[in-house]
């Protein structure tokens, strides 16, 4: 009798948090995971950062019965789990309800019913995202704070800034090869790797695709990879936003274009003024700071937007400028673009391009005018909004949007917006270390 593992499959829903939850069924059984009968809870689908799904403030779990919804499969997401017994593989879903339509809850059906949208139009945008992410010694739950790997530390301090370093990439070469090569057997269309500022900070860039779901799929199975790669090598990674006080804070870049139905890119000045492109421009500036709790999730967050970071805090744009929220590194031809630079690597992805497409929507809808670009060296023009550095604002000013509503439905809106709140309430109720440190001696 054999003791090898037997291989299973996963089915997994994206949670609100971008956190993956689902059944793992023996390969045997998997026939049930293409015939849609796997079923989870629907209210699944509302769990908050803790696990909790908050019925007394949603009153979708057990004030209606819990009900089922069924885990519908994506076969293109289909792909074998490499960390896994040998022959196994995981496949993302969408949750439906029992009815057949799909739950107004589901990161995966909220981004493609708005490129239904798109799709209207003739129009298909074509997505890469770029991850920064932080792998940490394995010693976090022990200490409760997170350190750099050793091969990256001198007597226990980081060995200064590791931008592009070599060295750093060389230290930890073992680890990220097994990332590039799962990701290799998984299909995605990873990149490059480059060392970041921080300790243990990397970044991997995913190429575009003509397909945003299929990019925002892309992502979440990175970030996959880059946890079960930690485990194999006795590490962690962690998405973040700022997971040090004194080190740069990952983000989540996101590359956008649009093609029509003749692959020609819409976007594109040639030669020109970018009059389609700045307006696209102009309606992400005008909905960013009502979609920043897409953004910037978490009260961690908050932590990243800080003057004189990479991190946006001016509500602006300009042209290869790398300081702005809104970058557009080619103006002509087929790579004409925009790059967001305001998310964290914390960010859903799926939330996050339905906030980012749903601002070029309002700019393609109307023309817009975005303002002066910023200029190299330049403060924003006068007049440039700025982002909060309040999680608590972040959710009303969420909770309160007409975009929003119209973009993420009026009943998605008020669950994460009301979940946001008991979580950013719960945040400010935390007496911190820094407060009995600083106040506790002097007041």
């Amino acid at each position: 009798m054999s003791n090898a593992p037997e291989p299973h499959i996963e089915i997994l829903l994206v949670g609100m948090n971008g956190d993956l939850r689902g059944k793992r069924i023996p390969a045997s059984a998997e026939k049930k995971v293409w015939d849609g009968t796997v079923r989870l809870p629907s209210s699944t689908q509302s769990l908050d950062i803790w696990g909790d799904d908050n019925d007394d403030i949603t009153g979708l779990s057990l004030t209606i019965g819990d009900p089922d919804g069924q885990c519908i499969p994506d076969p293109r997401s289909h792909a074998p789990m490499p960390w896994g017994p040998e022959g196994s593989s995981q496949v993302l879903s969408t949750m439906h309800e029992l009815t057949g339509e799909p739950s107004f809850m589901d990161p995966r059906a909220i981004l493609a019913a708005l490129l239904e949208r798109f799709k209207a139009r003739g129009l298909t945008p074509v997505v890469a995202t770029e991850l920064e992410f932080y792998v940490v010694d394995p010693d976090w739950r022990e200490t409760g704070r997170p350190q750099p790997p050793k091969g990256l530390t001198w007597r226990g301090e980081p060995n200064g800034f590791q931008l592009y370093d070599m060295s750093a990439v060389d230290a930890l070469d073992d680890y990220l090869q097994t990332v590039r090569t799962w990701a290799k057997v998984q299909g995605l269309p990873a990149d490059a790797t480059t060392a970041e500022f921080g300790p243990g900070q990397f970044e991997i860039n995913l190429l575009h695709r003509p397909d945003a779901l299929a990019a925002a799929d892309d992502c979440i199975y990175l970030k996959r990879i880059a946890e079960q790669a930690a485990r194999r090598h006795g590490l962690k990674s962690t998405c973040m936003a700022k997971p040090y006080g004194d080190h740069a804070g990952s983000g989540l870049h996101v590359h956008a274009s649009l093609i029509d139905e003749n692959g020609n890119n819409v976007l594109d000045a040639k030669g020109g003024e970018p009059v389609m492109l700045t307006s696209v421009v102009a309606g992400m500036l005008k909905t960013m700071r009502e979609a920043q709790l897409i953004f910037a999730p978490f009260a961690n967050s908050y932590r990243r937007f800080q003057p004189g970071s990479f991190a946006p805090v001016d509500i602006d744009w300009g042209f290869g400028h790398r300081g702005t929220a809104i970058r557009i590194p080619d103006k002509d031809g087929p790579a004409a673009r925009i790059e967001h630079r305001v998310a964290g690597a914390d960010a859903n992805p799926y939330l996050l391009l339905t906030a980012i497409l749903g601002g070029m929507l309002a700019g393609l809808d109307a023309n817009l005018d975005p303002g002066p670009a910023t200029e190299p060296g330049q403060a924003p023009p006068a007049g440039s909004g700025r982002l909060t550095h309040d999680f608590l604002t972040a959710v009303e000013d969420f909770s309160a949007s007409a975009f929003i509503r119209e973009t993420f439905g009026e009943r998605y809106q008020k669950l994460y917006g009301d979940t946001k709140r008991k979580e950013a309430i719960a945040y400010l109720r935390t007496v911190s270390d820094f407060d009995y440190r600083t106040y506790l001696p002097r007041l």
